[in-house]
């Protein structure tokens, strides 16, 4: 299960003691938020160092959710398709200007900046969160990560702004089990091998570097494709459908950071049913209630937990 790292008792509300007492493991995910997003109108601010999967779980539909809440956010992506974490680290140690900087401010407008420098985005704000991510096909290759995480992470704790700014590591997701990805070959064609593969690898760096925070995407979808929705989110294979996979990740990423369960919270998008949207929160509640395994849904009972 993924345990939040505790902070000083200092640091707990009025609320956090109550949520201690009526969810122990909401209290300690909300234990972890930082001082600065706890501040009377602060906005939670989250900057992604990442690729297309971080653009299809926080660019889409996490604002919204948030905003649903009346809770701000400011979210970033530095965008570079397909990027492993090892071009993420050549850009940054050779100060490379090789991304394009998507912002989401939090009155909402969007902004998008070619030509970003990892080192200048970091610098421009004073991030709560900043996340990484492996590129997908080697996201469940625990080898991938030890040449060039440590580095990255060092180079980015450095430029941080913000002293207790919190690092995310973001599980991603297994491809359709149809996936024409040349990737796919790394977990034999298997979407249940690809799963447990990234679960366990995902589960070992956030331990081994010490991360604050691991979000269960992967798990979250996974969750999903146990119903009635079936393995039909992802577009392509492997990117997220522009609805329910996405609006699922998203799901998970607001449940994470904010502590506040996203089941029944009233937005979602216009194209998607009642059913198709409480399956998708009670798919990413589940999984932030239990990262690193399958939660099978009730589609019935997923009704009954809106309402």
């Amino acid at each position: 299960m993924n345990t939040p790292k505790a902070h000083s008792p200092a640091k707990f509300s009025l609320l956090a003691i109550l949520l201690l007492f009526l969810n122990p493991f909401l209290a300690h995910l909300l234990a972890q938020i930082p001082d600065s997003v706890l501040e009377k109108d602060r906005a939670i601010k989250i900057l992604a160092i990442g690729n297309s999967f971080s653009e299809d779980a926080i660019e889409n539909y996490l604002f919204e959710l948030a905003e649903s809440e009346g809770i701000s956010m400011q979210i970033g992506n530095l965008y570079i398709g397909g990027a492993p974490l090892a071009i993420h680290w050549k850009h940054a140690n050779e100060n490379n200007p090789a991304y394009t900087y998507r912002k989401i401010e939090v009155n909402g407008n969007k902004s998008s900046t070619p030509n970003t420098a990892l080192a200048d985005a970091i610098k421009e704000d004073d991030w709560d969160y900043i996340s990484f991510q492996q590129v997908s096909s080697l996201s469940g290759v625990y080898d991938s990560y030890g040449a060039t995480l440590p580095s990255l992470l060092a180079f980015v704790r450095q430029q941080a702004t913000n002293p207790d700014v919190k690092f995310i590591i973001h599980q991603t997701w297994a491809y359709a089990q149809n996936s024409k990805h040349e990737g796919f070959v790394n977990y034999g064609g298997s979407q249940e091998k690809m799963y447990d593969a990234l679960v366990e690898t995902y589960r070992m760096i956030y331990e081994e570097y010490n991360f604050d925070l691991l979000i269960p995407s992967g798990t979250a979808i996974q969750n999903g494709r146990n119903t009635v929705i079936g393995d039909n989110f992802t577009r392509d294979g492997y990117h997220l459908d522009m609805n329910i996979g996405r609006y699922t990740a998203a799901c998970t990423w607001f449940e994470s950071l904010t502590g506040k369960s996203v089941v029944g919270n009233r937005y979602h998008p216009e194209n998607m049913s009642e059913l198709e949207k409480e399956i998708a929160q009670v798919s990413a509640h589940n999984a932030v209630v239990e990262p690193d395994s399958v939660t099978i849904t009730d589609e019935k009972q997923a009704l009954q937990e809106s309402l």
